[in-house]
This record gives structure tokens, C-alpha cells and sequence, in this order.
């Protein structure tokens, strides 16, 4: 079936095989809804195996990337449930950000305004995160009277900024600005505002022209070799690694290394 979200904008440029998520509530600063939760992890989990779709770009209409959980449609509802309906709720946003994780694709997040909650851990969720200079971002669980650990953000972000910076923003809620966020490793890139869509589609259709297989071990590997000792990871890398070497790819790096030119990847 194809890709067409109704509460989000889905495209897929056929040149370039990038395809792109732009949260669509502009006026709610994006916040999210109920559906907007279960297309996103229905949409991710499509985009592993979706023809054509080598990368993946997310990003915000408006002045904002994402706000998090909306208040009203969401927060409010939430009072009303019972804990079998707030754990049904908690499963569905672990299986949005295990979506994201399980896609073999490349998540290349451009991020812009209000980067907040939920929508802070959907950026700390994607491979790579180039921001706007205004993109200022908080993990504000702790400030609703929450626990900084929501949606797997707890084993995401001690692997992106390191534990001591983790527990500051997880534990304070606190918004840090682009320049803070780049200097602790949480964002890849700070980029002018009106550029920050151009340099993240820029980064995913190089990822794009990458050898898909080989970009798709390496996320696997990122993920899964965390929690090994060095002596399983090793035994994990020497496995896929030649594993690696049986696929076309490997074969055209060297073609086109011999004839000097650039290689063109499956």
C-alpha cells in the first residue's frame, strides 16, 4: 500500500530517493495527536522495506519542529484513562521511537524553532540532527511531573551527549539553546534558519547515494553493540562485515576505484 498519512505531509523525491515527514499542525506548534503518534510508527516501520526510499528527512511546517504531546487532544485525555489506558498510551510512543530504531533507512531530522518533550526525543531518535540557529530544544517530562525517562530517551541521549549531560537535561527540563545543544554533541550541525531544510535533505541524498546495505549494518551496529563487551562485538562485526562483502556494493567501490570514478551504489 502506498505511504499517505493523513495527519502529517509524506513526499518522496524519485530522484533523489529521499523521503520526507514534515509535521503538519503549524498552529499547535506541531503537537502531536493520538493518530499523529500511531502514522508516525506506522509510517517508519513502511519506510524499512518502502521501494524507492533510500533516506528519510523529518522536520516541522512553521516555527516549529515539534512542541510534544498536545495538551488538549492528548494531556487532557490522558486524566480520563485508567492505568491499563495510560500503559496503552506509553506502549504506542516506545513503538513510534522503536520504529525509527528498527528502520534500516537513514533519519536525518531538521530541526527548527521549538524542539520539545516528545519532539525532542523524536529528533534524539533520528541517525542525524541538523538544526536551526532558533532550534532550541528541552526534554520537559520532569516539568509535568513525569519521569525524564519516557519513550526510550533514557539508552538514546547518555549515547548521544554522555550520562552527566543526560542527567541535567532529563532530570531539569531545562531549554538549551542551538550553540549549547552543537557544543555537547546533541545537535551534528547549527545551520541559518532558512537553510536548515536545504542542508538536511542536502545530508540525507548523500546518504542516499551511500551503499544501503552497509549504511543500514552500521545503524544496526550502533544500536546493538552498546551493551557488548569487546569480544562480541567483535564477533558481531567480523559476521556482518563479511557479510557485507557479498553484497554488490563492495564490488562496484572497487569497479569504480579502478576506473576512477565515483561508485554507483544498489
Amino acid at each position: 500500500m502506498p505511504i499517505s498519512p493523513r495527519s502529517f505531509l509524506y513526499a518522496l523525491n524519485e530522484d533523489t530517493a529521499v523521503a520526507t515527514i514534515t509535521l503538519n499542525r503549524p498552529e499547535r506548534l506541531n503537537a502531536l495527536t493520538f493518530e499523529v503518534y500511531e502514522e508516525l510508527r506506522d509510517t517508519f516501520y513502511a519506510l524499512d522495506t518502502e521501494p524507492g526510499v533510500r533516506a528519510i528527512v523529518i522536520t516541522g511546517a512553521g516555527r516549529a519542529f515539534c512542541s510534544g504531546g498536545d495538551v488538549d487532544y492528548i494531556i487532557g485525555a490522558l486524566h480520563g484513562r485508567d492505568y491499563q489506558g495510560l500503559l496503552e498510551f506509553t506502549k504506542l510512543t516506545g513503538d513510534l521511537v522503536r520504529a525509527m530504531r528498527k528502520c534500516r533507512r537513514p533519519i536525518v531530522a531538521a530541526l527548527n524553532g521549538t524542539v520539545a518533550g516528545a519532539g525532542a526525543v523524536i529528533a534524539a531518535a533520528s541517525d542525524i540532527r541538523i538544526a536551526a540557529e532558533s532550534a532550541k530544544i528541552a526534554f520537559l517530562f520532569t516539568r509535568v511531573g513525569l519521569s525524564g525517562a519516557d519513550m526510550g530517551v533514557s539508552w538514546l541521549l547518555p549515547r548521544i551527549v554522555g550520562h552527566g549531560r543526560a542527567s541535567e537535561l532529563l532530570m531539569t527540563g531545562d531549554f538549551i539553546d542551538a550553540a549549547e545543544a552543537y557544543r555537547i554533541g546533541l545537535y551534528n550541525r547549527v545551520v541559518p534558519d532558512r537553510k536548515v531544510l536545504d542542508e538536511a535533505r542536502a545530508f540525507a541524498e548523500k546518504l542516499a547515494r551511500g551503499p544501503s546495505f552497509g549504511l543500514a549494518i552500521s545503524k544496526e551496529s550502533l544500536d546493538r553493540e552498546w551493551s557488548m563487551d569487546l569480544d562480541t562485538a567483535l564477533a558481531w562485526e567480523v559476521t556482518v562485515q563479511a557479510g557485507c562483502m557479498t553484497d554488490p556494493n563492495f564490488r562496484e567501490a572497487y569497479e569504480a576505484f579502478k576506473a576512477k570514478r565515483e561508485p554507483q551504489f544498489a
